[in-house]
């Protein structure tokens, strides 16, 4: 089947957004998802955008039985390790169920590392839910690494009411 990767472009957010809440349904978490397509907007297409993204899409004549070209889309931002450099971070990685096993999932994985590669960035991370198996085996056949063991990392998240009260926190500068 063939198939695309592109950057995203503003006008790509409510594809973005639906294949979002499919992940969402996937992952067993389908009302942790608190964003709009708006929101996509506002903060992947400004003048400092939070993330980037590409989409995979699919010729017209191979559109899903819904009626979608975008079947997939990777998701991810820039960090800094003190230790390594310049990294990134695949927040999401989703590829329709009836398009995969056609090589748009390793498509648009090797796509962002080229994206951080040609940015002098030393390592991608990720995180994936332990009961999913697939992609956990997806990504160590492709090289990648879980640190869950071998380096003792959790991961950990301020979020809500126990985020406002670390910022109350925060001194103020008089």
């Amino acid at each position: 089947m063939k198939f695309k990767i592109r950057a995203a472009i503003k006008e790509d957010c409510k594809e973005i957004w639906r294949l979002i809440k499919e992940l969402a349904v996937y992952e067993k978490m389908p009302d942790q998802v608190k964003i709009s397509h708006e929101e996509l907007e506002r903060d992947g297409f400004c003048q400092n955008p939070f993330y980037e993204c590409l989409v995979a899409e699919v010729a017209e004549e191979n559109k899903s039985s819904e009626g979608f070209t975008v079947v997939g889309y990777a998701l991810y931002f820039y960090t800094y390790s003190t230790w390594m450099g310049r990294s990134m971070y695949l927040e999401d990685l989703y590829v329709m169920p009836e398009f995969r096993g056609n090589g748009i999932g390793k498509s648009l994985l090797s796509s962002v590392a080229k994206v951080g590669k040609d940015k002098q960035c030393v390592r991608l991370q990720l995180s994936v839910l332990d009961w999913n198996t697939p992609a956990r085996e997806f990504y160590a056949a492709k090289g990648a690494l879980d640190l869950t063991d071998s380096e003792g990392w959790h991961f950990i998240r301020f979020h809500g009411q126990s985020l406002d009260n670390l910022a109350s926190g925060a001194a103020s500068n008089q």
